[in-house]
């Protein structure tokens, strides 16, 4: 297959790691002629990994702590040799693995600015030029001169997102790094991550936020034990993902060992209807019919900003059941969340069902919403801990249910969500 539109090829690649007991052990282990009999267990990082990323890409990699990600990006990076198996790269790779990986603590963040930018062969006059950008993106101030082993963590990663991003790559690899900054540097970098995904640079960012991952990201894959489970959007990775992590909450809340669904592997996930939605759960309680209706309860597929939607769920139990709690989830085009609710938060009475009755339960709100295409996820659980401790999971469909939303041309809306805002002029007390 032609590279002219691959930036990177991942071919059957393995990791394999072995484990000793004891320092002593892997010394003898040094001194043995046959190595396949050791004192030594062994473990696989990842096993027979393959995928593809395009140029220009933005791929999301999820997946549970251990399953994998860094060892992938570790590979991908060149820090880490495979077992088994190669990859191919297209470009120059900068990858912000962990923090303060290639600075030297004893130099100063501007002596390890100069060091970077050597280590990328980019030569002295070069950086000199894009010195003071980097500065002022880090924003550390007089610490620029001081020793990065003084540095905090916030620091740390400011000075090295600062770096990588100025070091002209074509592949940008991000492990997790940007959780330690503030909210604000945390913006700061996403934006300029879109700026340079706009100008084709490929991206491979691991986040445990899947808002983050559906944000950024216009494909996911998803990691377990070392295993290339699927691909696909990242919405659908991410909701997959998160199927699975729910799957292990009801099976601690039945204080039963957690055992991993058997799932073939390497699988591409495919969008499906929104009727039909993504359904994950135990299923003794399940939702029989998700709506958007009218007062007529006829079923409504647009709306004009500002008038009321209702949302009806109907379900329905296998058994005798209390404390049945149901929620509701808007999320736009791209799957990023933006509102919803619970009736336990709202302290609506918990439904109780007897075997084989149906319930149905209205949500009403507001439509405060840009012109768009709106999905809408529901989940019936049963839970009585205000923090959410006990709760365990009936049924979630992702993409239940969806609705458009028509433009109001007197009352035009810029962002995603518009709020009710009363503006005060000084010396006015009526507010507007």
């Amino acid at each position: 297959m032609s590279s002219d539109n691959i930036a990177i090829r991942v071919n059957s690649v393995s990791k394999i790691y072995k484990m000793y007991a004891t320092p002593a052990d892997r010394l003898k282990d040094l001194f043995r002629k046959n190595t396949s009999e050791g004192r030594h267990q062994t473990f696989s990082a990842l096993k027979e990994v393959s995928l593809e990323v395009k140029k220009g890409d933005t791929v999301g990699i999820v997946g549970k702590n251990g399953s994998g990600k860094s060892t992938l990006l570790q590979i991908i990076a060149g820090t880490v040799t495979p077992t088994f198996g190669n990859v191919d790269i297209y470009g120059k790779v900068v990858a912000l693995l962990e923090l303060g990986s290639g600075f030297n603590p004893e130099f100063t963040g501007r002596e390890n600015v100069y060091l970077n930018a050597s280590m990328f062969g980019i030569n002295r006059a070069s950086i000199e030029k894009k010195f003071s950008e980097i500065e002022k993106f880090a924003d550390i101030g007089e610490h620029i001169d001081q020793p990065v082993k003084t540095y905090s963590s916030g620091m740390f990663a400011r000075l090295a997102f600062s770096v990588a991003i100025n070091m002209e790559p074509d592949i940008l690899i991000i492990d997790e790094i940007l959780a330690v900054g503030d909210a604000a540097f945390q913006a700061k970098c996403v934006s300029k991550m879109r700026q340079l995904k706009e100008k084709g640079v490929s991206l491979l960012f691991v986040s445990h936020s899947v808002d983050a991952i559906k944000s950024m990201c216009n494909s996911a894959i998803l990691l377990s034990q070392g295993n290339l489970i699927a691909t696909g959007t990242s919405e659908l990775i991410t909701n997959h993902y998160l199927a699975m992590i729910r799957d292990e909450m009801n099976q601690y809340a039945l204080d039963v060992p957690y055992e991993s669904k058997e799932i073939k592997t390497g699988t591409e996930l495919e969008s499906k209807p929104t009727s039909g939605g993504f359904k994950y759960g135990s299923g003794l309680v399940s939702f029989s019919n998700v709506q958007m209706i009218n007062s007529k309860q006829k079923i409504v597929k647009a709306y004009e900003f500002g008038e009321e939607a209702t949302l009806l769920c109907e379900i329905h139990s296998q058994e005798n059941l209390d404390n049945i709690n149901v929620s509701f989830l808007v999320r736009d085009i791209t799957g990023v969340d933006l509102f919803g609710t619970t009736m336990f938060d709202e302290k609506v009475p918990l439904v109780l069902l007897g075997k084989g009755v149906k319930k149905s339960i209205y949500f009403k709100f507001p439509v405060w919403l840009r012109q768009g295409s709106y999905s809408i996820s529901v989940a019936v659980n049963k839970v009585t801990n205000p923090d959410y401790s006990d709760v365990f999971l009936y049924e979630q469909i992702d993409g239940a249910a969806a609705f458009e939303v028509i433009r109001k041309l007197e009352r035009p809306v810029h962002y995603k969500v518009h709020l009710p805002i009363k503006i005060q002029l000084e010396g006015d007390s009526n507010g507007k």
